[in-house]
Parts: C-alpha cells; sequence; structure tokens
C-alpha cells in the first residue's frame, strides 16, 4: 500500500497565526511555493493560505498586505490527510475538497504536503489524470 507519507514532500513550513500577508507572501516566493499552512502559536496546524487568497481576498480588496494578519486566513476546518493514510484516500480528499495542496499530519504534528506534482510522479498516471480531472471540475478552493 503506498500512504501519503511515500508521496508528501517533507518539512513543511508554516505561516504564523500573526505574521502579516505580506510576510507570508515573501516566505513563498522564497521557498517558490504557492501555498503554506498556517500555524498557531502552539505549532498546531489551523489553516492554509495560498497565493490566491493574498491576490483575490487582500490585495484586490485593496487591503494593506503590511497589517493584514496571516490568522485571518485560517478557517473553521482544515483539510488534511494523515501520514499512514493510503494515497487513494488522499486522492479522493483531494477531490471531494478541490484542493491542489494537501497537509500530511502525523497525530497533530504537520509533517509535510502532498501537491497535484507529489501525485503526478509517484501515482500511475491514471490515478494522477483522475486527480486533476476531479480538481479542474471542483470550484477551486486554494
Amino acid at each position: 500500500m503506498t500512504t501519503a507519507r511515500d508521496v508528501m514532500t517533507g518539512g513543511a513550513e508554516c505561516a504564523g497565526i500573526n505574521d502579516t500577508v505580506t510576510q507570508a507572501a515573501q516566505k513563498m516566493r522564497d521557498l517558490g511555493v504557492g501555498a503554506l499552512p498556517i500555524c498557531g502559536d502552539d505549532n498546531r496546524l489551523t489553516g492554509m493560505i495560498t497565493d490566491r487568497d493574498i491576490v483575490l481576498n487582500c490585495v484586490a480588496e485593496g487591503m494593506n498586505a503590511n497589517q493584514v494578519r496571516v490568522g485571518d486566513y485560517a478557517g473553521d476546518e482544515v483539510v488534511t490527510v494523515g501520514a499512514d493514510d493510503d494515497i487513494e484516500k488522499a486522492l479522493s480528499t483531494m477531490a471531494r475538497h478541490g484542493v491542489r495542496r494537501l497537509p500530511v499530519i502525523d497525530g497533530q504534528d504537520l509533517v509535510g504536503m502532498i501537491s497535484q506534482a507529489d501525485i503526478a510522479k509517484n501515482l500511475p498516471e491514471e490515478s494522477a489524470g483522475r486527480l486533476v480531472e476531479a480538481i479542474s471540475a471542483a470550484p477551486s478552493t486554494d
């Protein structure tokens, strides 16, 4: 059985809930990523912030990215997958929620992220194709 841990990219870095949106954008740039998990002061996952969130919900609304806090983007529920869950569960979770990136947790700890690219590199073409098709059909949340 292939697990989420087998295909994830480890070492995910978080944006802190008290970081500014500008700081999160700079971290995304420096890491070459389009999304960051949001972690609270206790280092627990509280949400996700994407480059799309920054553009559509901050910049386009005329907000000051140096004042808006990342914590404003932490939602009520974070969509995750367990590190030892079967990769099919990760695929169905991504498709059901229309997300292109999925935090991987082990207990309460964030241990990595699964992206569409991780799926494409590690799974048969048919599985990757199903995921891309399902995500493309769902309303984008990230």
